[in-house]
Parts: C-alpha cells; sequence; structure tokens
C-alpha cells in the first residue's frame, strides 16, 4: 500500500468520479483505475461500486477512507513539523472561519499577518460553527474561529477574547427611547413576551442566544430564522422583532436597514472567541504565529469598542 494510493482513493471518493478525480490529480484516468485496481486486489475487497453514471463507496471503502484520511492528516503533520525543523520553506495554514464574524474581525487580522509573515500562505475556509467543528477535527482545517461552547470533544483552543453581547431592536420599539430603559441597561429578563429572529440550527451563536434566555427563565418566542446575521438584523430594523448581537456583528452605520443597539444590563453577557484546533494536532509555526497575530490583533480591536 503507498500514500499515493490512498491520495487517490480519498480524491476519488471526494469527486464521485473517476474523469474529475484523475484531472484533480493531474493524470491519466487509466493510471488512476489500474492503482485503484491494484489496491482492491491487495485489499482483498472492492471499495467503489462502479457503474456508467456514478461512483460510490462500499462499506469497506467507507472504513477505509475515514482511516486514510487520518494517515493523510499524519502525514501532513509530519510535513509541516520537518519542515519547521528544516526552515527550509515559510509554510501554510488553512483557517476555518465562520463567515459573519470572519467578515468582521478577518480584514483586520489578515493584512496585520501578511505583512509580519509575508512568505506565509493563508487559505481561508467558511462554514457554519458545527461543520467548521467537524472538518477542524478531520484535519480539514488547521485552526477555526469558533466560540466557545465547543460540540466537538476531540477539540482544544486557545481563547482569543470576550465579545459582548447587544441587543437590537426596532427603531420603534418603547426601548429605543433611552427615557424608557433601566439606569443600568435591559435585562435579558424583560424580553420575555418578545418576538425574537434567530440564527438557524447549526450556528454557534443561536445556542449562546437560546441559553441566556433560558437562563432568564424563558424560552424566546422565535418568529423568523435566517442563516445570516445581517438577515437577521435587517428585519428587526424593518420591525419584525428582537434579537441579540455580538457587539463586532453590530451593523455598520452605511448600511441602510439599522436596528437600535441596546445595552444590556449586568453582568452583560457575552461570548468567548477562540481559536479551535484538534487536541493533540502538531501547530505549525505558521499556525502558533497566526494564533498570536490573531490575539493580538483583537485584542486592540476590543479596546476601540470598549
Amino acid at each position: 500500500m503507498e500514500l499515493r494510493q490512498l491520495l487517490y482513493t480519498l480524491k476519488i471518493a471526494e469527486e464521485r468520479n473517476f474523469s474529475r478525480a484523475a484531472d484533480k490529480l493531474h493524470i491519466a484516468q487509466p493510471s488512476l483505475s489500474q492503482q485503484l485496481s491494484k489496491l482492491e486486489k491487495e485489499l482483498g475487497v472492492k471499495l467503489f461500486q462502479r457503474n456508467t453514471s456514478t461512483v460510490e463507496l462500499t462499506h469497506a471503502g467507507a472504513s477505509f477512507i475515514k482511516h486514510a484520511r487520518k494517515i493523510m492528516d499524519a502525514v501532513e503533520q509530519l510535513r509541516q513539523e520537518m519542515d519547521d525543523i528544516s526552515q527550509l520553506r515559510a509554510g501554510r495554514v488553512i483557517i476555518g472561519s465562520m463567515p459573519i464574524t470572519g467578515s468582521h474581525l478577518l480584514p483586520y487580522v489578515l493584512p496585520a499577518f501578511k505583512e509580519a509573515y509575508p512568505d506565509i500562505q493563508v487559505n481561508l475556509l467558511e462554514d457554519t460553527s458545527l461543520n467548521l467543528e467537524k472538518l477542524t477535527a478531520g484535519g480539514g482545517t488547521d485552526l477555526s474561529l469558533l466560540s466557545l461552547p465547543l460540540q466537538e470533544p476531540s477539540l482544544t483552543y486557545e481563547p482569543i477574547g470576550e465579545e459582548k453581547i447587544d441587543l437590537a431592536i426596532p427603531p420603534n420599539h418603547d426601548l429605543a427611547d433611552p427615557n424608557n430603559r433601566p439606569k443600568g441597561g435591559v435585562s435579558l429578563e424583560q424580553l420575555k413576551g418578545e418576538s425574537f429572529i434567530v440564527l438557524k440550527k447549526g450556528q454557534g451563536f443561536r445556542k449562546i442566544m437560546m441559553d441566556l434566555c433560558r437562563a432568564a427563565g424563558f424560552e424566546p418566542d422565535i418568529v423568523f430564522e435566517s442563516n445570516n446575521i445581517e438577515t437577521v438584523q435587517s428585519l428587526v430594523a424593518a420591525g419584525m422583532g428582537i434579537t441579540l448581537v455580538p457587539r463586532f456583528i453590530a451593523r455598520a452605520k452605511r448600511s441602510e436597514l439599522i436596528p437600535v443597539y441596546v445595552p444590556l444590563a449586568e453582568p452583560v453577557p457575552s461570548r468567548t472567541l477562540v481559536i479551535a484546533y484538534r487536541r493533540g494536532r502538531y501547530l505549525s509555526k505558521a499556525a502558533e504565529a497566526f494564533i498570536e497575530t490573531f490575539r493580538k490583533t483583537i485584542e486592540q480591536r476590543m479596546k476601540e469598542e470598549a
């Protein structure tokens, strides 16, 4: 069994098509089929069920792919460690990010990182919190920007900072008038009975919001759900309900539909932003440098937001 055969098999499983897999691997399709047949003969099992239009994993194939991913990830970690030791090349880091949070923070972090480490290549992968945790656990990213709590037990993390959470309400809401608000801020208990607009399941901040409401003694009355926090804020601004918003994500003043942002009472709820990675995974010097740059940049942003 050769490493290239593992790589070929993973690419076939990913593409579900021999022709596309061969193109991505930059080899001829007959060579790809020959290597797979050789591997299947050595293993004594069929890894793929082939017909004229599709390629599907067999039961043995699914098990093989699971272990092959781990092996290739271990090979990549070994390569990164040897590169760091030999210092023969600058390196690369694959970063996972929640799309909206990343869109507000990465424009500050990535230029600072590029300036400090111009020869380190950064690849960005955006997805939901739940999918990012799975990708990070499987070696699909080196690091991922997430918020606590993490659901995937195989992940560990470096805390980046505490981001305060604000209440977002329509401009015609009673609480939009500062004279109608308690001096110490609006308590979560006051929001019982309000119509809530929330993110859909799979988004990390949805769980934070639901947990905060439940800790305040009520189940939020959800009237709309969206995959996009920007859409949520637009619906709030249009008078359809209220929501909670991480402070970094509060709508820019240039937007057409802007909610009114109201501070919450002490203790002000917050979410903990973290850089997560698989427990026990070797962190390259490039990854360590990215974590440090992210932490310093976000600390500065938090000072400006305070």
